[in-house]
């Protein structure tokens, strides 16, 4: 990824306490605008190889559930296209009245896709719900080890009660995570049934159909208040089976964009002679992230010396250059390149090409006996295609001295899911979208107690946790930079995980379509608001 520059996180300091405040002013407010209900604009058909699963805020926790929730539903804070610091969306204005207390007053007058009123109870309803659910493959965990309790202190006032100071929370809060839902329509307990999936947002669009294996519509939500301006009058994300299918489909005009996933080898067509068919090539900087995780407690890889030997025997130019035409970029570290804090700690303890030598005196003097057998898992609907090339290159560079015996298995995405949380994976793959723009975002998921990849990953540190809470506890930037550099020392050493790759945000769009460049930033959030396809060709 390229750096994103005047993107760097800031919390400021007032009198030694945290005193982020988040104020409506000026065009962030649009309390009073409506979102324009895309009248008289041209639909916008959005093509994906995406496997969509729950859209449900306390269970959905990977980018296709996300993008429909950042559309469709409103939190109290966003981060505008293009921007790095938190703005009111669904709250006129919130602050830290202590340390460990943030307050956030909502806009007056907002209301729900079906009419019924958003106060500060479905506020407390969306959090308390959550957690109480706490899905193994929910975003929960953004939230969990810092928040206490929420109160509805009045009609208009939601109130935080966090368990100890913390410089992120106001981003943790523009997270699809923090959608607010209405209290009376989402089960208090459990989450929606599946294919049953509804959303009752006040975001600017309200989904009308959601079928996660063929079509999901979002439509203008008539009740929306807010400074989001619709360039479309609604939008058809069209799924398709396979790359080659997607790619077939915007060529011939059948989808007006084409995003994630489409195959190095079918990008490199389409950026050669995609003119001839009136389809272009977008790309913008992006901080998507892949990596191996292991189950840290049984099997192979429950001695720290096997993941690090094969961390030792990984080449990462090789997957970058063989299977992605270039197209994403080695990655030494969990914290991508152009955030504070990038340290290639990887490439300095084990180098960026194959060391047999390391790796073999690593598995001898730990009494490991050789080849290490393990099976490493791939999901090639919700991963793309090309996951296969790639654990194939895994397992080449893996078995070439001997020292390891892989074999390679497959398996759909909401199986996968289930799987690995369970504990039933030696090593599988895995990738990152950013929840919002801060390091903690690519160390505290992962390396935390309460990590979101769950039981079957079983990974614990003490010292790591102390440090994940000293860095998020204070706004002091350069004690945060010493914490970050410590904290990624430790994940070198314990490898509880092997980061592979950061990916550029890619699309093939239809000439005449605007504003797909405009919502490609480092969120990776697609803002189909932003998108103008009227002059579609």
């Amino acid at each position: 990824m390229r750096p994103f520059t005047s993107r760097k996180v800031r919390v400021l300091a007032a009198g030694g306490a945290l005193a982020l405040a988040v104020t409506a002013c000026g065009g962030q407010s649009g309390s009073d605008t409506e979102s324009g209900g895309g009248a008289g604009k041209a639909p916008l058909v959005f093509g994906t190889t995406d496997a969509f699963g729950t859209v449900d805020p306390s269970g959905s926790y990977d980018n296709p559930g996300w993008e429909i929730l950042y559309n469709s539903a409103q939190t109290l804070l966003s981060i505008p296209p293009g921007g790095s610091t938190p703005k009111p969306d669904a709250a006129e204005k919130c602050e830290f009245t202590d340390p460990k207390t943030y307050t956030c007053t909502l806009k007056k007058d907002l209301k729900f896709s079906d009419g019924s009123p958003l106060t500060s109870k479905d506020v407390k309803f969306s959090f308390d719900r959550m957690l109480k659910i706490a899905d193994p493959n929910g975003p929960s965990s953004i939230f969990a080890d810092q928040l206490a309790s929420t109160e509805a202190k009045d009609p208009q006032t939601a109130v935080f009660h966090l368990k100890f100071a913390d410089a992120t929370w106001p981003f943790r809060l523009t997270t699809a995570a923090a959608s607010i839902v209405p209290d009376e329509k989402y089960p208090a307990g459990k989450l929606q049934p599946m294919g049953n999936d509804k959303i009752i947002g006040s975001g600017p669009y309200k989904m009308t159909k959601y079928d996660p294996t063929q079509q999901i519509v979002l439509e203008p939500n008539d009740q929306y208040k807010g400074e989001k301006k619709l360039s479309n009058s609604k939008v058809l994300v069209q799924i398709y089976k396979d790359e080659k299918s997607l790619k077939s489909a915007v060529e011939s005009g059948e989808v007006q964009v084409a995003y994630r996933t489409l195959t190095p080898t079918l990008l490199k067509d389409l950026e050669q002679n995609g003119a001839s068919k009136k389809v272009k090539v977008v790309k913008g900087s992006g901080t998507g992230i892949q990596y191996v995780a292991f189950n840290n407690k049984k099997g192979p890889f429950a001695k720290k010396e096997v993941r690090q030997a094969a961390a030792a025997l990984l080449d990462r130019q090789s997957i970058a250059s063989g299977v992605y035409n270039n197209t994403v970029t080695p990655l030494y570290t969990m914290v991508p390149k152009g955030l504070p804090g990038h340290e290639e700690k990887f490439r300095s303890a084990f180098g960026d090409k194959p060391d047999l030598a390391k790796a073999k005196s690593l598995l001898q003097k730990a009494g490991v006996t050789t080849p290490v057998t393990a099976q490493l898992w791939y999901s090639p609907d919700h991963y793309g295609e090309a996951s296969a090339d790639m654990f194939a290159e895994i397992k080449r560079q893996l078995e070439a001295g001997g020292l390891f015996k892989v074999s390679l298995k497959s398996a759909s995405w909401e199986q996968y899911k289930k799987d690995y949380a369970a504990g039933a994976y030696d090593g599988w793959q895995l990738g990152w979208y950013p929840d919002f723009p801060d390091t903690d975002n690519y160390l505290s998921p992962f390396y935390a107690k309460n990590n979101f990849i769950g039981a079957g990953y079983g990974y614990s540190n003490p010292q790591m946790d102390k440090l994940l809470t000293q860095e998020k506890s204070t706004p002091d930037q350069q004690k945060r930079q010493q914490a970050f550099s410590q904290i990624q020392t430790i994940a070198t050493e314990d490898v509880p995980l092997i980061p592979l790759w950061q990916d550029n945000m890619i699309a093939a769009v239809r000439d005449g379509v605007s504003g797909v460049k405009d919502t490609f930033d480092p969120l990776y959030t697609f803002r189909f608001w932003l998108v103008d396809a009227s002059k579609a060709q």
